[in-house]
Formats: C-alpha cells, sequence, structure tokens
C-alpha cells in the first residue's frame, strides 16, 4: 500500500514481502519527462510502431529487519552510507565516471524512500511471500554488474539502465514471471538488457 505521501506501508502480518511499482518515466521530473517521450517518439519511428507509455520499475522488500527500498538513480550527494549504497557506475561514457554529476548508485535503502513511488500505476505487483526468496534479491544487489547508464556496453541490443538491474535481479533470483510486464500496454526500457545478461551469467554459471 502506498501512502500519500509515497512511502509503503508494511504488511500486515509482518511477513517478508517483495513488490515491484511501475512508475511512469518522469514522473514528478519535467524534463524526464520531456526527454523520455522525445527518446519514444523516436524509438517509435525507427521501428515503425505506435508510441509507447514508458515506465520505471522499482523494489520494496520488507523483512524483519525492515523495509528496503531498492533503485539505481542519480548520485545526489557523497552521503552514500545512509542511502543503504551498494555501488556504483559512470552515467553516458565511462571517462565520465570520474565525476559525481557522472555517476549513479545502487540502493539498498533500509527505512528510506523512493520519491517519486506515489506515481506508481497498477502497483504493487507482489513478486513474492517467501523470505528466503526476498532475501536473495537484497543479497544479490551488490553483485548487478555496473556498465555504462544509457549505452550497451553489454551487447543486448538495449541501453543498460535502472529497468535492467531490477529484471536482472528478478531474473536471476527465478522470480521474473511474477512481475509480468509495464501496466496498460508501456514498456520499460532496458528491461531485457538485464534479463539477457542474468541468462548470460547463469548460463556461464551452469558450465562451471
Amino acid at each position: 500500500m502506498i501512502t500519500a505521501k509515497g512511502t509503503v506501508m508494511a504488511s500486515e502480518d509482518g511477513c517478508s514481502q517483495l513488490d515491484l511499482y511501475w512508475i511512469p518515466l518522469g514522473a514528478g521530473a519535467r524534463v524526464v519527462r520531456t526527454s523520455g517521450m522525445l527518446y519514444e517518439a523516436l524509438a517509435a519511428t525507427v521501428r515503425r510502431r505506435p508510441r509507447q507509455a514508458l515506465y520505471h520499475a522499482a523494489l520494496v522488500a520488507d523483512t524483519r529487519a525492515g523495509r528496503y527500498f531498492i533503485e539505481m538513480a542519480p548520485i545526489p550527494d557523497t552521503r552514500g552510507t545512509s542511502r543503504g549504497v551498494v555501488g556504483e557506475g559512470p552515467v553516458g561514457l565511462k571517462a565520465l565516471g570520474r565525476f559525481r554529476l557522472f555517476r549513479y548508485e545502487l540502493r539498498r535503502w533500509l527505512d528510506g524512500e523512493i520519491p517519486d513511488l506515489g506515481y506508481a500505476v497498477a502497483s504493487p505487483v507482489a513478486v513474492s511471500r517467501d523470505g528466503p526468496a526476498v532475501q536473495r534479491v537484497l543479497d544479490l544487489l551488490p553483485l548487478v554488474p555496473k556498465p555504462v547508464w544509457g549505452r550497451d556496453e553489454m551487447e543486448t541490443g538495449e541501453m543498460w539502465n535502472s529497468n535492467s538491474v531490477v529484471s536482472w535481479l528478478l531474473a536471476r533470483t527465478g522470480l521474473l514471471a511474477a512481475a509480468g510486464r509495464p501496466p496498460q500496454g508501456g514498456r520499460a526500457p532496458g528491461w531485457d538488457a538485464g534479463i539477457v545478461v542474468a541468462m548470460r551469467g547463469r548460463a556461464q554459471y551452469s558450465r562451471r
């Protein structure tokens, strides 16, 4: 359940749970929303298909320790520890990664927040109520690949972004099917990139 402030109420029975939220891209941020619309218009024209609504995925995990907010986001300051940051990567170009403005962070934020969560559509999506499965998602977050955000360094045919992180986690933990697809016929750019990279990792592990 999402409150008016965009935070999430804990499950009434206190059990572990993992929920996925579909947030319209650029909700609450006009610049991001406008650039997303331009990107989708170009992509639709190139692929000769109708335009679709774009979504940004985020995860919220309730555990006995508290509520974790899981997402990939720009780095606002140097106090990453307070946001549960478990990894960073470059944005746009690898060479620019030495500047904080061109880096992103992976958050496993205990009792934190996701500012635009209140805009989520057709959410939350119940992904799992299994304690060990929820814990595996939290444990795997530091191991998520950290290529350049907005580029296709992993050669998946799609850029890597925050949606890639979520789909990678769900694919690696066997929870992908429960997530479904974006609502209202929309799409989540980068979602398939995370799945492709996760499947490669599982195949390599199996061979070893």
